[in-house]
């Protein structure tokens, strides 16, 4: 029989669990989107590089941007599945972030 336990408790575990498992230092590149009265453009080219390093420091880089412009950037990185897509946008790239914060 298992002892009970505290409401949130072994969660932190989990999450520490999936955690270990993203590695930070993977190569990536952090790009932004060209923008009017910001508002993403995606007509004719693509997203620009702002910075190629490591995840932890595109992180590091987009957590820098001011909170409202951050929807126009995005990180590419090698796919770490089930957290860590190809490419990283929006909310999920501040999840990320918070993550990276209780390692």
């Amino acid at each position: 029989m298992t002892e009970p336990t505290a409401e949130g408790e072994g969660q932190m575990t989990d999450n520490a669990e999936l955690d270990r498992h993203i590695n930070f230092d993977a190569a990536a590149v952090l790009r932004k989107w060209p923008s009017l009265n910001n508002q993403r453009r995606t007509e004719g080219t693509g997203p620009y590089l702002v910075r190629e390093g490591t995840l932890d420091e595109c992180l590091r880089e987009f957590m820098a941007k001011p909170a409202p412009t951050r929807h126009l950037y995005e990180i590419h990185t090698s796919p770490q599945p089930p957290l860590v897509a190809d490419v990283l946008s929006g909310e999920s790239l501040a999840e990320l972030a918070r993550l990276r914060e209780f390692l």
